[in-house]
């Protein structure tokens, strides 16, 4: 070929790494017994040198190959993928390794290619299987949402009526009951958002919401275990957040406060430092300090957490995604004297628009 250089005017055995930039005969024999292929090129891109394992790679003869362009880019100290076409043989995915060296008083760099094609079709298997359990996952907890509401309604509807007739014993069963559906609800709702944050489908419109309002509204979806936490907010305070997302963020704190934590229990959010931060602090236990960077994290449980509550692992990392998809962050803080805070940042709002 005309656009060779003059790469085998020692003979046409030079390409196997006899003349190459392995100078040692024991690098020399580790490179010629590699499974990974291993190209020099030098500083114009044709190729000087390659072992038998790229000899495989590229369906040609080391003499066929050297002094020909390698086609791809090489940046020494870089990692990359290149798909990789041989004659007679189906694409392939390869990644690349790039060092650099000098051989015959010139630069040249080293690619070690590894053929990861297997790799890349299971990591693909792994995706679609994922895919399909998402779907699976987030239609039964969408199909499930109705029936279950209608069982709790019903439920309730036998404790007044339990209650009215002064059957205590009774009253006790269905509440017994009323934690199973409410907890089942709380689950069908984690399923259903970690679903959508698996599938790239989760959305934030981010709006002016008034923080104490959404506060209490969720504080009284805990009815009379409520009445004694603690709400620190100044009326005029708000947040740029998807309103959405926000509820979700206060429902999984207030959840892991009334369930690990112990009274008192406050809720804290002020500006601070242009924005809004939040707090959700309790006087139980408290997190191991070797456990806290684990916290927010998929299916993450503190094994030492309340024996005999059920759960999944999965609301810290929620609100962990949610609040990161609103341009915020989230953290934890031990409580002076005991306990747990976890907090959260968001935005203030950028207009005096009206408060959601």
């Amino acid at each position: 070929m005309s656009d060779r250089p003059n790469a085998r005017s020692g003979g046409g055995g030079e390409g196997r790494m006899s003349g190459s930039p392995f100078q040692d005969v024991g690098d020399q024999h580790l490179a010629t017994a590699s499974a990974d292929g291993i190209v020099a090129v030098d500083h114009r891109g044709f190729i000087r040198s390659c072992n038998p394992a790229a000899e495989v790679m590229f369906g040609r003869p080391a003499e066929d190959l050297v002094g020909t362009p390698f086609g791809f880019p090489v940046v020494a100290a870089e990692t990359s993928e290149i798909d990789l076409l041989a004659p007679g043989r189906p694409p392939r995915v390869v990644e690349m390794r790039v060092t650099s060296t000098t051989w015959q008083g010139e630069r040249i760099h080293v690619a070690a290619l590894r053929d990861v094609t297997r790799r890349k079709e299971v990591e693909h298997d792994l995706e679609s299987a994922l895919e399909r359990q998402t779907a699976i996952v987030a239609v039964a907890a969408h199909e499930l949402r109705a029936p279950v509401a209608a069982i709790r309604l019903l439920v309730h509807l036998l404790r007044d009526h339990l209650s009215t007739n002064d059957d205590e014993h009774g009253v006790e069963v269905v509440d017994q009951v009323i934690h199973r559906v409410d907890g089942l609800q709380a689950l069908m709702r984690k399923l259903l958002a970690a679903s959508r944050i698996d599938a790239e489908e989760s959305r934030s419109f981010p709006e002016r919401v008034a923080v104490l309002a959404l506060i209490l509204e969720r504080l009284a979806d805990w009815g009379d275990k409520a009445q004694h936490v603690k709400v620190s907010c100044s009326p005029d305070l708000a947040v740029l957040v998807d309103r959405q997302d926000f509820s979700e963020m206060l429902t999984i704190y207030l959840e892991n406060a009334f369930t690990y934590g112990s009274p008192p229990i406050e809720v804290r959010a002020a500006e601070q430092s242009g924005r809004v931060e939040l707090r959700v602090c309790d006087h139980g236990p408290g997190v191991p300090a070797e456990f806290v960077p684990h916290l927010f994290e998929r299916f993450s449980r503190e094994p030492s957490a309340r024996r005999g509550v059920e759960g999944t692992g999965l609301g810290l990392w929620i609100v962990r995604n949610l609040t990161e998809a609103n341009g915020g962050s989230t953290w934890y803080e031990p409580t002076d004297g005991g306990g747990a805070c976890f907090c959260l940042r968001l935005e203030l709002p950028r207009h005096p628009d009206s408060t959601g």
